[in-house]
């Protein structure tokens, strides 16, 4: 019975060990992400970056989206939600994480496209045909094309521009500062400079709505 219970507490003991060491590693993680934000505040934000809704709105939203990533699909409609009922007080500013194989390419080419006026068209097509180009074990960027072509937009232009040293850069600059603020996964999301510590859409609302209370605030 003896050598039963003390297998049973050295069990727990790990488990607890284990769960301690996790919390302060995730933890650990939290703080170096605040601490880059405070440390980057330029990098949130480019003139090139796509914005949704007011670009003079109080409350800005940065998200780091990654067009192969299945979850950015799932809060693609989430977060164009808040936006549209925060009357005219939230925007939205996307910004590239091409953390899957093949996301480089697809980000190419929604840039590309953009340089005809239809960027968040593109986008939403783009999302919408995910499951057909953006498979992991074999991604196929190069199948949004014909996404495109659907929208009615001039493929060869595009193509131009997506090949064009412009758009590279806006590629790197986006690269950069995501490793500057330490996106690690996607979508990665920041209100007013704040990274949303707990994942999901109620806490991001939640987050939004801290930063609209204290925008009114005297």
């Amino acid at each position: 019975m003896n050598k039963k219970w003390l297998v049973i507490s050295t069990a727990a003991v790990v488990v607890v060990a284990f769960i301690a060491g996790a919390l302060f590693l995730r933890e650990r993680s939290t703080q170096e992400v605040v601490q880059a934000a405070q440390a980057n505040n330029d990098a949130f934000v480019r003139p090139h970056s796509p914005i949704f809704g007011n670009p003079a709105a109080k409350v800005t939203i940065v998200e780091f989206f990654d067009p192969s990533c299945e979850t950015c699909r799932a809060f693609y409609p989430i977060v164009k939600g808040i936006v549209n009922a925060s009357f005219g007080q939230v925007r939205l500013v996307v910004r590239y994480a091409a953390l899957h194989q093949g996301s480089d390419t697809a980000v190419k080419i929604i840039e590309g496209a953009r340089q005809q006026g239809r960027y968040w068209e593109v986008v939403e097509k783009v999302l919408a045909d995910q499951p057909r180009w953006a498979a992991h074990h074999n991604p196929q960027p190069e199948l949004i094309w014909d996404t495109v072509k659907e929208l009615g937009l001039d493929v060869a232009k595009a193509k131009s521009a997506a090949a064009s040293p412009e758009v590279e850069q806006v590629l790197r600059q986006n690269t950069a500062d995501m490793k500057a603020l330490k996106v690690t996964a996607t979508p990665g999301f920041f209100v007013n400079g704040t990274p949303l510590r707990d994942f999901g859409a109620e806490q991001l609302k939640a987050l939004v709505d801290r930063e609209l209370k204290s925008q009114k605030a005297p």
